[in-house]
């Protein structure tokens, strides 16, 4: 039998969100060709601070080339060396540093002149200028934004009705029935991104329209967990999607290396018949000071053990005297932390999230109930997806009812209970 051999370009929007499962396809692809009359090869493209990384990731896929293209200097506002968008001083910055990545367009179409010819390429939905130049060289390209179809087909059927942009629908906070799906009712604030204005809106119709000439969307989730919305968006007239997920399947078990010190408590915990909360807000959430504080009461009221993972230090912002009193309870970890590997332990039995897709997607597949808290972007429509169609969380609620909004500590202490029973 005869072997073909198929090349495809993975290029991820510089942020970890986006990256991982992006790679998790990689080597899902790479994967699935063993078992087939095929074989692939994969090339990466990225920049040369977040090479590193990416390499490592796939360190145990050799059948990949990792090619990095000089990320622009001197860009507004952006401190010098920043390549990524967990580095930003803060995500209003997100608008240049994406609209900096078009400066890399030469560079990617030079280096596809020397690769061998291209089965396809999958590109971050932020990277919209990787349209014109899959179109230059005739490559099909499918379009990968990270989101589950809930999150696209909600927002799609509220603009198609024109939920918002009725005077008496201008609250924020109003829930409003999508009419297309009759037992989802939405509030403005759900879908904010939608109702950017100036160069951030700007970006999102680029960004949408690039996808009109592209293959195809690839969707990290499961047809069997939202069949409903993959059809709904199959049927809408955009280009098609396919499901792929869930893509943290695709993770290795990590052998050969020494426990972490995170490991080594939830192991003492497992031991004490304590079941533990995890904590744990992604990269990119802005949280205050203030807001921080609360967090940090709430769970200290609610008596549960928790492991609480962030890049603040809690102690400098709460005051000293926070870690004497929960050192029985909880464990604060300001490292890298391999998240697959905390939530699949036995001990984790809920986790406090802002309910990015990934997260969320992973404590589904584990079996982890989650506490919803969602900030931004997608997260209140993954909040919602989780609560009321998965019911598999529960939503922290604000004060306002905004998702801005503060969540205070009587609040969070409640739900986090709520949640372990």
């Amino acid at each position: 039998m005869a072997v073909s051999s198929n090349h495809v370009v993975l290029f991820p929007y510089m942020s970890k969100g986006h990256t991982i499962p992006l790679l998790q396809f990689g080597r899902l692809l790479l994967r699935h060709s063993c078992k087939q009359p095929t074989t692939v090869s994969i090339t990466i493209f990225t920049t040369p601070k977040n090479e590193p990384f990416v390499s490592e990731f796939l360190s145990d896929t050799p059948e990949n080339k990792v090619i990095s293209l000089p990320f622009p200097e001197k860009i507004t506002g952006i401190p010098p060396g920043v390549e990524s968008t967990d580095k930003l001083p803060s995500m209003s910055l997100y608008v240049p540093f994406t609209r900096a990545t078009k400066l890399l367009q030469p560079f990617l179409e030079e280096s596809l002149k020397n690769l061998p010819e291209v089965s396809f390429m999958v590109s971050d939905g932020f990277l919209w200028w990787t349209s014109e130049s899959a179109d230059k060289f005739k490559i099909p390209r499918l379009v990968f934004y990270g989101m589950n179809s809930y999150a696209v087909a909600v927002p799609v059927s509220a603009f198609k009705h024109k939920l918002f942009t009725e005077p008496e629908t201008e609250s924020d906070t109003e829930p409003v029935t999508v009419p297309d799906f009759p037992w989802i009712r939405i509030k403005k604030c759900d879908i904010s991104h939608g109702f950017q204005s100036g160069e951030a809106a700007e970006l999102i119709i680029d960004q949408r329209m690039s996808t009109t000439t592209s293959h195809g969307f690839l969707v990290n989730s499961f047809y069997e967990l939202e069949s409903t919305f993959v059809d709904y968006n199959n049927n809408s007239g955009r280009p098609k999607s396919w499901c792929v997920g869930p893509l943290c399947l695709t993770d290795l078990p990590k052998q050969g290396r020494a426990k972490p010190a995170w490991v080594h408590w939830l192991d003492r915990k497992l031991e004490e018949g304590c079941p533990v909360l995890y904590v744990a807000f992604g990269t990119q959430a802005e949280i205050s000071n203030k807001q921080l504080n609360e967090l940090a009461f709430g769970l200290e009221d609610s008596k549960i053990n928790f492991l609480w993972v962030t890049r603040k230090d809690v102690e400098e912002i709460i005051g000293e005297g926070f870690k004497d009193r929960i050192r029985d309870t909880g464990m604060i970890v300001t490292d890298w932390v391999d998240q697959w590997e905390i939530l699949s332990h036995e001990s984790v039995e809920g986790f406090l999230s802002h309910c990015g897709w990934n997260s969320a997607q992973e404590s589904i597949c584990v079996g982890v109930p989650l506490l919803a808290w969602p900030m931004m972007a997608d997260q209140p429509l993954n909040a919602k997806m989780v609560a009321e169609e998965v019911k598999v969380g529960v939503r922290v609620e604000t004060q306002d009812g905004s998702v801005q909004g503060f969540v205070t500590r009587k609040e969070l202490s409640q739900k986090v209970i709520k949640l372990q029973t």
